[in-house]
């Protein structure tokens, strides 16, 4: 299973295994995930793997 390394809205880092409707492109990138470090709803994006290990 692919998994997607995304950073919610409160910059929190982490990789996902469901990243709901990754193919569509009229959506834009955003959705909605559960982040484990705050533990709410957030607003995701997917982030380069290149940036995240950098930042880290």
């Amino acid at each position: 299973m692919e998994r997607t390394v995304v950073r919610c809205a409160e910059g929190h880092v982490f990789s996902t295994a469901s990243f709901p409707m990754q193919q569509a492109e009229r959506l834009g990138p955003g959705r909605l995930l559960r982040c484990p470090r705050c533990a709410r709803l957030r607003s995701v994006v997917p982030v380069a793997l290149e940036k995240a290990v950098s930042e880290q």
